[in-house]
């Protein structure tokens, strides 16, 4: 009997014979989707708040999207055969990171206003519409795979075109991030550099950085890296085809993927930048503008404090 005819386990229809080969784990993925739906939340809550928009509606329909995702992984918990669960997981799962990854990119130009555009490669809006473009160029070309893969039966040849095209949206979206992270180390080396240099021709050193800005840059840095460590193991996942032997490893799946989303969903939603980085919102540019320049005041006037103090007792000790 040919498995496109299933619809349930059955002595002809064994489990061993669906895409994945097993029964979704329960609990894993109950842990997953109240995850994902938690964060889904508290991205409306803390961005209504705080009005930062794009970030929110983003990251919002990431965590959205991964909560729709492990629904349909709980129906084929139930019946493995399920196809409405099946194609459910398949579209949601794929493209849920890349609306996360979104986030991220729409942060990257107020870091870089915010702490020194003179240390970037590129200007500050270029990196909105190249990261930004090329992400919306992934979303289209997975969305279209997934589309095609989950329409199509076992045997069809349309399962390939759709595989490939989920390739190719993955392939690309790891170039993309792996572009902006080389980016963001040389900005980072380069800012360093830039303070370095300010502290030795002007004596002061330059504004420092809150412990509240420097755990949002944390977080933001290791969530990023969470997604593409998914992405990345995406890729041999996919190559070896639907019901391939990595595809069949359900821990794999749970860790590398599922968990690597889960903590940059969580990472952008505890440091989330409207409490943590407000500048990202133009009504808070110019607050944040003043906090800055006072604590780059503050700074120097520790230092000017310093130098006077020791010309006090260089004075002192003289006859």
């Amino acid at each position: 009997m040919s498995s496109r005819y299933c619809t349930e386990v059955t002595p002809e229809c064994p489990v061993e014979y669906t895409t994945y080969g097993y029964y979704p784990n329960l609990g894993g993925n109950i842990f997953l989707l109240v995850v994902f739906a938690l964060c889904f939340f508290g991205q409306i809550v803390v961005g209504w708040i705080t009005k930062v928009r794009a970030f929110t509606i983003v990251v919002a329909i990431g965590c959205g999207l991964e909560a729709i995702g492990y629904g349909g992984r709980l129906m084929m918990n139930e019946n493995p055969w399920d196809s409405d669960g099946f194609k459910m997981q398949v579209c949601c799962l794929i493209l849920a990171p890349s609306f996360l990854a979104a986030g991220f990119y729409l942060t990257v130009k107020h870091l870089v206003i915010y702490l020194g555009e003179e240390s970037s490669r590129l200007a500050p809006r270029w990196y909105t519409w190249i990261f930004i473009g090329c992400d919306v160029v992934s979303i289209i070309t997975q969305a279209a795979g997934g589309g095609i893969a989950s329409a199509a039966t076992d045997g069809d040849n349309l399962l390939d075109v759709g595989n490939g095209l989920i390739m190719a949206g993955i392939a690309f979206q790891v170039a993309t991030m792996a572009t902006c992270i080389i980016l963001t180390i040389d900005f980072a080396i380069r800012h360093g550099r830039n303070n370095r240099k300010h502290v030795q021709t002007s004596g002061t050193p330059g504004a420092m950085s809150s412990t509240k800005f420097n755990f949002y840059l944390g977080c933001s840095a290791f969530g990023f890296l969470t997604i593409f460590i998914r992405c990345v193991y995406r890729l041999p996942e996919m190559a070896g085809g639907w019901g391939g032997e990595l595809m069949r490893r359900e821990d794999e799946f749970l860790v590398l993927d599922g968990m690597m989303i889960a903590i940059s969903a969580i990472c952008m939603t505890v440091a989330h930048p409207g409490i943590y980085f407000p500048t990202i919102s133009s009504r808070n540019r110019p607050v944040a503008a003043e906090e800055k320049a006072e604590a780059g005041e503050k700074s120097s006037m520790s230092s000017r404090q310093g130098d006077s103090q020791g010309e006090e007792s260089v004075m002192a000790e003289r006859p």
